[in-house]
C-alpha cells in the first residue's frame, strides 16, 4: 500500500490523465451496454424444457414458437362489414412484417376464446422468432400497429416477448430517472456534511467514473454472455452508493489530515532525508490518507466483492453477469478511491474546502461527536437492553421472510401503465390468458410409429387432460364440435385445411414423437405453477408413454430451482470468506462471527420487509408496488443478500477498525468503542443518509423488481446504520469486552499482518 500511496501522491497529473483517457476510451461502449441487456433468464443445459424446445425445433420443425398476442377494439362488431374489411386488410399487412412468420386470425379454428361478449374486442396472434430476430421482430410489429391501425381500431400488443422487452425497457428508463433524481438530493447531504462545494462534488464525480468505466465492461460482457437487465441496476447501485461512501470517508480523512500540522512535518522530513523533492502538505495528507482510510477502504471493498461473487455460483449466465458488474464495479469503485481521488487531493490540498458555502458545526466538524460520544457512553452503560430490544426488534421484522416465494412475475412484475400487463389484463378478462402460460408436452413412442394401436392412448391422454381442473383446453389433433362452432367466419375449406395444421403440429414427421399443448384456463402467477404442473404430471403418469414437459412455465420453475438449489452454497461461501478476511483485519475470532450473524439480521428484517409489502400486499399501494405480485422475483432473494451483506458490512467496517485503532493505542474495550462510535457516527449516519437516497431512487418506476431492490436495501441501510451499527453493535463489544481480541496463539503465529484505519 505504501509504494501505490508513494506513486499516487508523487505523480498526480499522470495518475488523474491515465483515468481520464480511460473513460474517454470507455465512454462509448458505456452508452450502448443498456440495450445490450436482456429481461430473458435463459435455460439451463439440457433441463426438461431444454430438451423439449430441442425435440419441437428437431423432429416437428418448430422455428418460430413465440407467440405475440395483439388484442384489437373497434367501435363495430366483429361481425359487421364495417370491421372485417379493414381488419382483413390490417392482418394482410401484419403478415408481410419482416420476421413474423405466421398469423392467426381471431376466427380461425381454435380452442380458446378470442372474441369478446359484445363482438367489439377480438384477439389474434403472430408467431415471430423465438431467439435470434425476436426483439427486432417485435419492434417492428409494434410499429406496424401503431402505424397502420384501421381509424375506430385500438390495437394493444402483449406476450412472453413483450412483456421481456418492457421490462428491460422500462428497467434502463427506471434506472436513469433514478440516478438523476438521487444525485441532487445526495450532492445537498453531501453539502450540508462538507459545507464546501469541492468536498461536495468530489464524491459524486468518483462514482460517475466508476459506473462510466463498469457500464463499459458490462458492454464487454454482452460480447461472450447473455447479461441481465439487472447487471445495470446493480453497478448503479453499488457504483452511487459504495461509491460515495468510499469517497466520503477519504475527504472526511483527508480534511483530518491536513488539519495535522505535526504529520505533514513528519512525512516531509521523510522525503527530504530520502533524498526526494520536497512534498506539499497536502501531498502528505493525502499519502497518510491512503495509508488509513485507503486500507479501510480496501478491505470493506474486498467484503462488498466477495458477498457480491454469491451471484456467480448459480449455474444460470443470467444470475452470474449480475455477479460480475456486482464484483466489477466494486472493485473499480476501490481502484478510483485509493488512486483518482488522493491525486485530486494531492492537488487541491486546502482548496477542497472551497468554497464554503455552508458552516454547520454539527455536520462538517471533522473531530469527535460530543452528541455521538455521549449516545455510546448511554449504550454501553446498558449492554443487554441494547442487544435483546435490537434483536426483537429486527428478528420480528424479518418473521415475514418465512412465508417468502419466488418465481418470475412476469406481466406482474410490471406496474399498470405498461402496454403489455394493460393487454394482457384484458386478454385474461376474454378468458385466453392461458395462452402465455401454455405446457408442452412431447410424447416418445420409443422408435414405434404412430398408428391406430397408438391412436386410442393418444385421445384418452387429450381427453383425461381436458377434464383436469383449470384447463382451459388442449391443442391436439382431436379437435372438438365445440372448436369448430367457434371458427366464425371461418369456411369449411378453411377449418379442414386449420385441422391438418393441427395434425402436422402434434405428429413428428418420423412419426415416432408425438405432442400436444395444454394450455390453463388464466395466465398463471409464478406461485400457481406448481400445483398445476403436478396435476398434469399426476395425469400423464397413468398414459404408460414416456413423455416429457416443457414451456414458459416450466422453464421459469427450473430457473427459480436451480437460484434455491445454489443459494445455500453462495451464502456459505460469502460467510466462510468474509470471516477469514475480518480474522486477518482484526485478529480475532469473535469479531467475525458477530459480523455475520448481525449482518444476517439486517438481511433478515430487509427480507420481512419486502415479502411482506411486494409479496402480500402489505402499504404497496402507497409505495406504487400493484397488488397481487404474490412473488418474489426469483433472482432477488440471492440479489438482495449480496448487495445487503456487502454494504453493511462497509459500516462494520468502519466501525471496528476505528474500535481496534483505539483499543491498540491503549483504551480500554469500552473506551475504544465509545470513542469509536463518537468518531464514526457523524460518517456512518451521514453515509447512510445518501445511501438511503440513493436506494429510495430506484422504488419511483414501472419494474416491480428494481422496486424490491431499492425497498429492500432502503430498509436495510436504514436499520443497519442506526440500530445495529450505533445500538446492537456497541452492546455487544461491551458484553464480550476482551474476548473480542481472543485469536489462539497458533493461529496468531501462523496468520498474516495488516492494519486498517480510517
Amino acid at each position: 500500500m505504501r509504494a501505490l500511496a508513494h506513486f499516487v501522491t508523487r505523480r498526480p497529473w499522470l495518475v488523474l490523465a491515465l483515468w481520464t483517457l480511460l473513460v474517454l476510451i470507455c465512454l462509448p461502449f458505456a452508452a450502448q451496454a443498456p440495450g445490450r441487456l436482456s429481461a430473458d433468464p435463459g435455460s439451463l443445459a439440457d433441463s426438461e424444457s431444454a430438451r423439449v424446445t430441442a425435440l419441437l425445433q428437431g423432429k416437428f420443425g418448430e422455428r418460430d414458437n413465440n407467440t405475440v398476442l395483439l388484442l384489437i377494439g373497434s367501435a363495430a362488431p366483429q361481425g359487421s362489414p364495417e370491421f372485417q374489411a379493414p381488419y382483413k386488410r390490417f392482418m394482410q399487412g401484419l403478415e408481410g412484417v419482416p420476421g413474423v412468420s405466421r398469423v392467426t386470425r381471431y376466427d380461425a379454428v381454435r380452442t380458446y376464446q378470442a372474441v369478446s361478449t359484445d363482438g367489439r374486442q377480438t384477439l389474434s396472434l403472430a408467431q415471430i422468432p423465438l431467439k435470434t430476430g425476436a426483439k427486432e421482430t417485435l419492434a417492428a410489429l409494434r410499429s406496424y400497429a401503431a402505424r397502420e391501425a384501421p381509424a375506430g381500431f385500438t390495437v394493444q400488443v402483449t406476450g412472453v416477448q413483450a412483456i421481456g422487452d418492457d421490462f428491460t425497457g422500462y428497467a434502463e428508463s427506471d434506472t436513469k430517472r433514478s440516478e438523476f433524481a438521487a444525485l441532487p438530493l445526495t450532492a445537498l447531504v453531501l453539502l450540508l456534511v462538507f459545507g464546501a462545494l469541492v468536498a461536495t462534488g468530489l464524491p459524486l464525480l468518483m462514482s460517475v467514473l466508476s459506473i462510466t468505466v463498469a457500464m463499459a465492461g458490462l458492454y464487454g460482457l454482452t460480447t461472450l454472455t447473455v447479461v441481465s437487465t439487472f447487471a445495470q441496476s446493480v453497478v448503479t447501485l453499488l457504483g452511487l452508493g459504495a461509491g460515495i461512501d468510499y469517497a466520503l470517508l477519504m475527504v472526511n480523512r483527508f480534511r483530518e489530515e491536513l488539519g495535522r500540522e505535526e504529520l505533514s512535518r513528519e512525512e516531509l522530513g521523510r522525503e527530504h532525508s530520502a533524498g526526494e523533492h520536497p512534498v506539499s502538505p497536502a501531498q502528505a495528507a493525502a499519502y497518510r490518507t491512503i495509508l488509513s482510510a485507503g486500507r479501510s477502504v480496501a478491505f470493506s471493498g474486498l467484503t462488498v466483492a466477495i458477498a457480491m461473487a454469491a451471484l456467480i455460483i448459480p449455474p444460470l449466465s443470467f444470475v452470474r453477469s449480475m455477479g460480475f458488474g456486482g464484483v466489477m464495479v466494486v472493485i473499480l469503485t476501490v481502484l478510483v478511491s485509493v488512486t483518482a481521488l488522493p491525486a485530486t487531493f494531492a492537488l487541491l490540498g486546502d482548496r477542497v474546502n472551497s468554497p464554503r458555502l455552508l458552516k454547520l458545526t454539527w455536520s462538517q466538524n471533522a473531530q469527535a461527536s460530543a452528541g455521538w460520544t455521549a449516545f455510546a457512553r448511554r449504550v454501553t452503560a446498558r449492554p443487554w437492553l441494547a442487544v435483546l430490544s435490537c434483536t426483537a426488534l429486527l428478528l420480528a421484522l424479518a418473521a415475514p421472510a418465512l412465508q417468502l416465494r419466488t418465481g418470475y412475475a412476469g406481466a406482474y412484475g410490471l406496474t399498470a401503465g405498461v402496454e403489455s400487463r394493460d393487454a394482457l389484463q384484458q386478454v385474461q378478462r376474454l378468458g385466453a390468458g392461458g395462452l402465455l402460460s401454455s405446457f408442452e408436452v412431447v410424447f416418445d413412442l420409443g422408435g414405434r410409429s404412430y398408428g391406430p394401436d397408438t391412436r386410442g392412448t393418444f385421445r384418452a391422454v387429450v381427453e383425461r387432460l381436458r377434464a383436469l381442473p383449470e384447463v382451459r383446453a388442449v391443442i391436439s389433433p382431436f379437435v372438438q364440435a365445440s372448436d369448430l362452432a367457434s371458427s366464425g367466419g371461418a369456411t369449411s375449406t378453411d377449418a379442414i385445411g386449420q385441422l391438418a395444421t393441427l395434425s402436422r403440429r402434434s405428429i413428428s414427421a418420423d412419426r415416432q414423437f408425438l405432442r400436444l399443448t395444454v394450455v390453463p384456463d388464466h395466465y398463471l402467477r409464478a406461485d400457481q405453477i406448481d400445483p398445476f404442473e403436478a396435476r398434469l404430471r399426476a395425469s400423464l403418469n397413468t398414459s404408460g408413454l414416456k413423455y416429457l414437459v416443457g414451456g414458459a412455465p416450466v422453464g421459469e420453475r427450473e430457473f427459480t430451482r436451480a437460484i434455491t438449489d445454489a443459494t445455500p452454497l453462495a451464502i456459505g461461501v460469502v460467510f466462510a470468506a468474509t470471516f477469514v478476511v475480518l480474522m486477518v483485519a482484526f485478529r480475532s475470532l469473535v469479531i467475525p462471527l458477530k459480523s455475520i450473524l448481525m449482518n444476517s439480521l439486517t438481511v433478515g428484517a430487509a427480507y420481512g420487509v419486502v415479502v411482506m409489502v411486494v409479496q402480500n400486499g402489505v402499504l404497496a399501494a402507497p409505495l406504487g408496488i400493484p397488488q397481487g405480485v404474490g412473488v418474489l422475483d426469483s433472482s432477488l432473494p440471492l440479489l438482495l443478500f449480496a448487495v445487503l451483506f456487502g454494504l453493511s458490512m462497509d459500516y462494520e467496517i468502519f466501525l471496528l477498525s476505528r474500535v481496534q485503532e483505539e483499543h491498540l493505542r491503549g483504551a480500554s474495550n469500552e473506551e475504544a468503542v465509545v470513542l469509536a462510535v463518537g468518531r464514526t457516527a457523524r460518517i456512518i449516519t451521514s453515509a447512510a443518509a445518501i445511501m438511503f437516497i440513493v436506494f429510495s431512487a430506484f422504488m419511483v418506476g414501472r419494474v416491480v423488481a428494481n422496486k424490491s431492490i431499492g425497498l429492500g436495501l432502503a430498509v436495510a441501510v436504514l436499520l443497519d446504520a442506526t440500530l445495529v451499527r450505533l445500538v446492537l453493535v456497541p452492546g455487544f463489544l461491551k458484553l464480550a469486552g476482551e474476548w473480542n481480541w481472543w485469536l489462539p496463539a497458533w493461529l496468531e503465529r501462523r496468520l498474516p499482518r495488516v492494519h486498517i484505519e480510517h
